[in-house]
């Protein structure tokens, strides 16, 4: 992989991308397929985002085969899955295919943390430590899930051992042996749960809110299903773009309550047997609207899930008979063993609901109830400063000098979870405000890098200096998201979804619960027409695409790229 050389001489391009992870290499793509010149810029030392840092044991995808993956034709011939749900050395393998099928590296800068991003007179101006670029088109594609947080536990510097974060594991930790605490019981505390039981001696599981999990039902594909779905795996990519969330299943037709109980608990026990995600995906409609009806499909997974829990302290932390949030209003982790991990009796469970951590102390930590808890080594599986920490760090300034950290202060505002007031010509991708944390990752990121291309294509047909959206707009987007929630139940939970995993920060809607078709529709509908939008054009410049074309061609040329 190419690092280029240092030089103090800025780079002159059309566009940057920030990150190299799905939303980077799709906007790279995009970019450079339209004959842009371009550069992308990445903190880390290679691709895949969040699948680069996240190397912790157990990581692994919750979508499943052939879903998660950019449809890119290029690469569909010449890669094959090995599993239904692939973990992370694998989903290494594949962003390395892409880099080799695609010649990425060579327009890409690894190991350049960006440090300050500006606008002024029409460019923006990006650094990291070794190089500035100049650019007209922006594509922050840093991605929702890559600022860490790490909690600030009373005297958590007075403990004598190891202490890692899962987004920064190291590669050569082994923890045979030893005494481990996991705080943290979303997908990735389970993820790493269900390896560390197999291997330390003791394992403290902390939890404050428990996961639903579903069974994920992992298998590894036969050499013809790879044969019969590499056949078919473009047409399946376009086709999850006119879905509720990126995958095939549909909601159960009709009402729960017109349906017997034994009608109802025959739908569940196929969708749970099915695996993956069916059961959220397949049920009936009430589910996040209907208190009753959540409760009957919690009182189902109770059901199953407290079975498999043989010891009746840790069943009513893991599987409460009274639910602490509605079903899939949080998200919904999948699980091989993590249960069956849980019954072992090297493991202990404790709720840091019931018994918090008073402090943190040399050996470990004392409880709120006076008992100690000793143990070598500390894991923080405590997630992130979601979808915005990635752009809250790294100095992004609107064209009027204001740091979008404070910008942002008082709640975040877009216009179609792309656009940003005060940012013109820039376009964020995975983000806030979008379908992000409901739909499948790589479906949601062609749609946005398809809908940024369409945006450029047609500001450089009419030879447009800058794009940016109305405040009203801005508002108004806000105010949908408010009104397409408050019927549902995702109101009554607190998760990493709405920013309450964050001390101080404001908890308001970060997803679009429309569903991923009707997004993309409204988005094209919104750039189609300029709907909202603020055109500054000018006259003297010549289009930065040599590429571009009007009139008719133009409609072919701003088709999503994979369709």
């Amino acid at each position: 992989m190419s690092n280029h050389h240092e030089n103090d001489t800025p780079i002159h391009l059309d566009a940057v991308v920030i990150g190299a992870g799905l939303s980077g290499i799709a906007s790279l793509y995009r970019l450079r397929k339209a004959g842009l010149k371009v550069k992308a810029f990445e903190a880390g030392s290679g691709f895949g985002g969040v699948w680069f840092w996240n190397r912790y044991p157990g990581a692994r995808v919750d979508s499943e085969y052939p879903l998660y993956q950019l449809n890119i034709p290029e690469a569909h011939q010449s890669w094959d899955w090995d599993y239904k749900f692939p973990a992370q050395k694998e989903l290494s393998d594949y962003f390395n295919h892409l880099d080799k099928v695609l010649d990425l590296s060579k327009d890409v800068y690894f190991n350049s943390e960006v440090t300050s991003v500006r606008y002024r007179d029409g460019l923006w101006t990006v650094r990291t430590a070794q190089r500035t670029a100049t650019c007209k088109y922006l594509a922050l594609a840093a991605g929702a899930l890559h600022r860490t947080h790490r909690p600030d536990f009373p005297g958590l510097d007075n403990f004598g051992g190891e202490i890692y974060h899962t987004a920064s594991w190291p590669d050569d930790i082994d923890l045979q042996g030893k005494r481990v605490a996991v705080i943290g019981a979303g997908a990735t505390g389970v993820q790493v749960v269900q390896e560390l039981a197999k291997q330390v001696d003791y394992l403290l599981v902390c939890v404050r809110n428990p996961s639903y999990c579903l069974p994920m039902g992992q298998k590894k594909i036969s050499d013809e299903e790879k044969v019969a779905t590499r056949a078919h795996v473009q047409e399946t990519l376009c086709q999850v773009r006119n879905t509720l969330a990126g995958y095939p299943a549909k909601q159960s037709p009709g009402s729960l309550w017109d349906r017997s109980t034994e009608e109802r608990e025959a739908l569940w026990e196929t969708l749970f047997a099915q695996g993956g995600f069916n059961f959220l995906q397949g049920n009936y409609n009430e589910m996040l609207v209907d208190p009753k009806a959540n409760r009957e499909i919690y009182n189902f997974w109770a059901k199953k899930t407290r079975a498999r829990v043989t010891d009746p302290v840790k069943r009513d932390i893991i599987a409460p008979v009274e639910p602490p949030y509605p079903f899939g209003t949080r998200r919904t982790p999948l699980d091989q063993d993590y249960y069956e991990c849980l019954n072992q009796s090297n493991v202990e469970l404790i709720s840091l609901r019931d018994t918090p951590i008073a402090r943190f102390n040399k050996s470990g930590f004392i409880a709120e109830d006076g008992k100690q808890k000793d143990f070598d080594v500390l894991v923080l599986a405590t997630g992130f400063d979601s979808f915005t920490g990635s752009l809250t760090t790294m100095g992004l300034k609107t064209k009027d000098g204001l740091d979008i950290q404070d910008v942002w202060k008082d709640g975040v505002r877009t216009y179609l979870g792309i656009f940003v007031k005060g940012l013109p010509n820039a376009f964020l991708l995975y983000s806030p405000q979008a379908p992000t944390a409901l739909a499948n990752g790589p479906t949601l990121i062609e749609c946005q890098a398809d809908i940024m291309m369409e945006t450029i294509q047609r500001l450089e047909s009419i030879k447009a200096k800058s794009i940016e959206p109305k405040e009203s707009a801005e508002a108004e987007w806000g105010e949908l998201l408010e009104k397409m929630i408050s019927p549902t139940l995702f109101r009554y939970a607190g998760s990493w979804w709405n920013g309450a995993n964050i001390p101080g920060k404001k908890v308001q809607i970060f997803n679009y619960v429309g569903g991923l078709a009707t997004y993309e529709k409204t988005c094209q509908e919104a750039v189609s027409t300029w709907k909202g939008f603020d055109i500054i054009l000018d006259h003297h410049s010549e289009p930065v695409s040599q590429k571009t074309v009007k009139g008719s061609e133009e409609a072919d040329l701003i088709k999503p790229i994979a369709a």
